[in-house]
């Protein structure tokens, strides 16, 4: 069969399925498996495609038809120009998550403290790391499987060459010492809505990482109080949030003796990151 053929009969069938970007995923599908890039579809449409080939992109579009995401059957998504593992222990790090990262990286000094909180790929902590100089890091995760894929990725990405951790705890739970920067996107889905979620994020994802409880703030509350204890005085807590709860975080932030307290909006002009300064405490 030629490369477009499959292309072309990958494409349509993922339509059918319901697949919203059905011809980008058949493409990239094959690229994956072909070995190929996107020039082939323009330039080489008439490649003969091996019995091989065709055997797997076969198998990739069942898989994608059944909304399996195309990450997991990637293996791997793109995040602030890194490539990290994914699989159906870890969310599928988004683009709306690289703002967190950005807003961090405008105040991380060199030789400072991160904790990230709900760690899942270590897909910020590693990012943040990987754009700095000598900082340490901690990753906590209450799943030992997404933590073993936070691993990986590290070991990848950062190798020897950074100073981390990644440590199973329900948040703070057996975090010691304290930090000059927390940051966490935690689970923020309201319990009620995760079943209308696309069967993607519904069927796939872990549900830990993306249940908040009945009003999606169960995480938020808690970190707000427990953060205080861990982190240095001037310190900053950086948290990504679902786009209509950005006045109810600051609030819980202020609430708690956050200072500067701010919400940040991402490209599509929707709320996005919340983020406060703990301040020096004066004796």
């Amino acid at each position: 069969m030629k490369y477009r053929e499959c292309y072309d009969n990958g494409w349509r069938r993922l339509l059918e399925a319901g697949v919203e970007e059905a011809q980008l995923d058949a493409r990239l599908l094959l690229e994956r498996i072909c070995g190929t890039d996107r020039n082939t579809l323009l330039a080489h449409g008439d490649r003969e495609v091996s019995e091989q080939e065709w055997q797997a992109y076969e198998t990739a579009i069942v898989r994608r038809c059944q909304r399996i995401p195309l990450q997991h059957i990637l293996g791997s998504q793109e995040f602030m120009g890194l490539e990290f593992e994914v699989n159906e222990h870890v969310l599928v790090p988004r683009q709306d998550t690289e703002i967190l990262v950005e807003e961090v990286l405008r105040e991380l000094q060199d030789g400072m403290r991160v904790l990230d909180l709900c760690t899942g790929s270590g897909c910020i902590l590693i990012s943040l790391l990987r754009y700095s100089n000598g900082c340490q890091g901690v990753g906590a995760d209450i799943s030992p499987e997404a933590l073993e894929v936070a691993r990986r990725n590290a070991e990848k990405l950062l190798g020897g060459e950074r100073e981390y951790i990644f440590l199973e705890s329900d948040l703070m739970q057996r975090v010691e010492g304290r930090f000059d920067i927390i940051v966490s996107n935690p689970p923020y889905i309201r319990r009620g809505e995760i079943d209308t979620l696309m069967p993607e994020v519904r069927d796939n994802d872990p549900r830990l990482a993306l249940d908040g409880g009945e009003d999606g703030l169960d995480f938020y509350r808690r970190i707000a109080a427990e953060s205080p204890a861990y982190l240095c005085g001037g310190g900053q807590l950086y948290l990504e949030i679902g786009c209509d709860q950005g006045d109810a975080v600051q609030e819980l932030l202020l609430q708690q003796g956050f200072r500067e307290v701010n919400v940040v909006q991402d490209y599509a002009g929707l709320d996005r990151v919340v983020y406060g300064c703990w301040p020096i405490l004066r004796e």
